[in-house]
């Protein structure tokens, strides 16, 4: 397996551990995994309530290169921001809030304290 293809896999299993966290932990309705569009990739789409969540899943193997929180840049926000507009038009779907959240999953850490969850970053 080349190094690409590891990152793409502890990516995919980071983004089913924050799935099942925001959906079972949280009570999240998940609408949309790896949703694409001409601005970009979002890793999950979810309801919560009457809000349109759009996030984006870091999954690191340790704090060597810091928090994986910390990767997601001004820009990234704005983008995010951007892909949750087109994803309404495409469904159809309108909600009266959009809220982004960030899920950090450290791989070196035991369970549940594996999984950091900020909702509502901007």
């Amino acid at each position: 397996m080349t190094t690409a293809q590891q990152r793409q896999a502890m990516g995919a299993f980071g983004e089913k551990v924050a799935a099942r966290h925001l959906t079972e932990e949280r009570g999240m309705t998940l609408l949309e995994r790896n949703w694409r569009c001409r601005a970009g990739e979002v890793d999950l789409l979810l309801r919560d309530g009457d809000t349109l969540v759009v996030c984006e899943v870091k999954t690191r193997r340790g704090t060597g290169y810091g928090d994986p929180l910390e990767a997601v840049t001004p820009e990234k926000y704005e983008r995010l921001r951007t892909i949750a507009s087109f994803w309404m038009e495409w469904t159809g779907m309108q909600f009266p809030d959009v809220r982004i959240d960030l899920v950090g999953i450290d791989l070196s850490k035991p369970t549940a304290e594996r999984i950091t969850h900020v909702a509502g970053v901007q």
